[in-house]
């Protein structure tokens, strides 16, 4: 038959789901929580990771491949490296601009 792609099959796409969920949820419970200001810290991280892979929750189909799933998440990972590099980028010249008046 050949080189088939490894589809990811209904449980394993039920896992990837419930993980994806699961660190949502557990990003908003460390931003809720009263004791520490160190897993407030750790929680708002989270919370930007969990929103990324939000976008991946569609590639979690039982008849896709985990090829594809790893295509999708690079693009995710590509656009937040771009859009992080072009508000650090704005940062800098804005502190420029403030320099120069």
């Amino acid at each position: 038959m050949g080189n088939q792609p490894k589809l990811m099959g209904s449980t394993n796409a039920r896992r990837v789901e419930n993980s994806i969920i699961a660190l949502g949820i557990a990003a908003l419970i460390m931003i809720f929580q009263p004791f520490s200001l160190t897993l407030f810290s750790i929680g708002c991280v989270l919370v930007v990771i969990a929103g990324l892979t939000n976008n991946l929750l569609p590639a979690c189909n039982p008849d896709g491949t985990w090829r594809a799933f790893g295509k999708v998440a690079l693009i995710i990972l590509t656009i937040f490296v771009v859009v992080v590099a072009i508000a650090i980028g704005s940062a800098i010249l804005y502190g420029v601009y403030l320099r120069a008046q």
